[in-house]
């Protein structure tokens, strides 16, 4: 396609995965499975957590909300696949409104995986003031804060990409509406985008890791002060699903990262989004469910209802 510089333009063309045409109509496929697996086994999650009584403390509270992320990112970046055969068109503001979503559930999620590392810090160091540490309100404070920061924080990255004037491309190549793909499309000045983008997401990024990963440490001195070792195999189990579920979506943001300062191909970048937007939301309710003896009990109790 000829490059042209655009005033005014009022969509784009998503190239997805038609590089590899032989193979698209088996990604989709794929994608379809492992979508179909993540709705599936969220919304069993986000069920549960609302109608059994016996879930509804501050963890699967918490637990609730990255369910509710997990729903509505991969939905969001994962619906134009399905139909995909070569390009696919989007409208301008519906590909702006794909980037500030899909950017501020990224944020969101980083804040909810905080929480819940803070919440298990309270459970296990402080459990005789667990209940009135971790109230409702102060659980409900979280979450307003968690989502109203994430979505505010994304506001300057769409406003900074709706002034762009001119593209040199309508393609995107990627399967969904992302700012760096679309910053490369650009031939306006992406200067002030790129710093926001480095400065603010790289500090968010790694201070809410340090507020991840800190209470863990406290978690590890308290457990080793346990002198029975069925106290501290209870305590690391407890803690076990969380652990998984950071080291599984750090590692796939910064091996992504990684590929994209590294100036690999987009291909490279858009397997790694896939295990973004795709593979980590499907694993964590599995390990969540896997790993959780509540979650299984309360599975149960209602299949139990259901069938009897």
């Amino acid at each position: 396609m000829s490059s042209s510089n655009q005033t005014t333009i009022e969509g784009f063309r998503l190239k997805g995965f038609s590089y590899v045409p032989e193979l698209q109509i088996l990604i989709s496929l794929l994608v379809i499975f492992i979508y179909l697996l993540s709705l599936g086994g969220n919304l069993i999650v986000l069920l549960l957590v609302c109608l059994d009584v016996h879930l509804h403390t501050p963890m699967y509270f918490f637990l609730s909300n990255l369910s509710v992320i997990d729903i509505v990112s991969s939905t969001t970046t994962l619906h134009r696949i399905f139909f995909m055969t070569q390009y696919h068109m989007i409208s301008y503001s519906a590909c702006l409104a794909q980037v500030y979503i899909f950017c501020s559930l990224v944020s969101s999620e980083t804040s909810v995986l905080a929480a819940m590392s803070y919440d298990r810090y309270v459970a296990i160091c402080r459990p005789l003031h667990y209940h009135i540490i971790m109230s409702r309100i102060l659980c409900a404070l979280l979450a307003t804060v968690t989502w109203g920061f994430a979505f505010i924080e994304m506001i300057p990255v769409v406003v900074l990409i709706s002034r762009f004037t001119c593209y040199i491309s309508k393609e995107i190549d990627h399967y969904f509406c992302d700012a760096l793909p679309i910053r490369d499309i650009t031939c306006s000045d992406t200067s002030v985008l790129d710093f926001y983008v480095l400065t603010f997401g790289t500090m968010n990024v790694f201070i809410l890791l340090l507020l991840t990963i800190i209470p863990y440490a406290f978690i590890i001195t308290c457990v080793l002060r346990v002198r029975s070792s069925g106290g501290r195999r209870k305590a690391f189990y407890t803690c076990s699903s969380h652990i998984m579920v950071v080291v599984i979506f750090y590692s796939s943001i910064i091996l992504q990262y990684i590929v994209t300062i590294s100036g690999s191909s987009m291909g490279s970048n858009k397997i790694f989004s896939l295990l973004n937007t795709a593979v980590v939301p499907m694993l964590n309710p599995l390990i969540y469910s896997l790993k959780n003896k509540h979650v299984k009990s309360a599975l149960r109790r209602k299949l139990k209802k259901l069938l009897l």
